[in-house]
């Protein structure tokens, strides 16, 4: 029993770190975000919901100046307000923006925006229980090696999810008339954003593909379906 003592702790201590993470996030998105009400995306947005056969497709401005989107675990969309502020200079184009929308509606249909919650708490309980049985093992060494190998499989999860989500968003797109031209023109631009950046670490030590990768990726779609 005392040899599982490390794995139970880690185990609990996931299980509070989710439910810590779940409350203080919808708390920090409540305070900082009011619902999209520009008309020219509006319009989009009421196409991507006839695609989906839905009333209407709620999103919200998260007031933080990041250019990101962000699906919550509770299924609300978000564009943060440095995205939008891109959008209202001219520098992202509606449809661009929109597919943004299209491809975080994608991690709430596919289960990704919840499950991402859930295996951050996993990550924790798995950082926590190999530090302990590392540090024993090697000592002053163990913790770094635990924190390494739960970073790689968190990375590796998250770019699947990535590569599903643009998927999603294509098809949704593709439905709604507006393609997926849009999603290739975005991630050329994000590229040349994050040039620096996307740089310094390896892909496989990154949360997302590489642009070129994921643009490859579009491509082949596009190729099947125009068969």
């Amino acid at each position: 029993m005392l040899k599982l003592t490390p794995i139970l702790l880690a185990v609990l201590y996931g299980l509070v770190s989710y439910q810590f993470s779940v409350w203080r996030t919808r708390g920090q998105l409540d305070r900082k975000s009011t619902e999209l009400a520009d008309p020219r995306l509006r319009q989009i947005l009421e196409r991507m919901a006839r695609a989906l056969d839905v009333d209407r497709i709620r999103v919200f401005i998260y007031e933080i100046d990041p250019v990101n989107g962000l699906a919550a675990p509770d299924g609300r969309i978000f564009i943060t307000r440095g995205f939008y502020r891109k959008f209202a200079n001219g520098e992202v184009s509606a449809e661009e923006l929109s597919s943004v929308i299209a491809h975080e509606l994608g991690h709430v249909a596919l289960g990704h925006a919840r499950r991402r919650m859930i295996d951050f708490s996993g990550q924790n309980a798995l950082r926590t229980a190999l530090g302990m049985v590392l540090s024993r093992l090697i000592p002053g060494f163990g913790v770094l090696i635990a924190g390494a190998v739960s970073s790689v499989l968190a990375a590796s999860l998250s770019r699947s999810d990535e590569y599903e989500a643009d998927a999603y968003a294509a098809a949704l797109l593709t439905k709604a008339g507006i393609g997926i031209g849009p999603q290739k023109t975005l991630f050329a631009k994000l590229d040349a954003l994050t040039e620096s950046r996307a740089g310094v670490a390896p892909a496989w030590l990154m949360s997302h593909p590489r642009t070129h990768e994921r643009i490859a990726e579009l491509e082949k779609l596009e190729a099947r379906w125009v068969r």
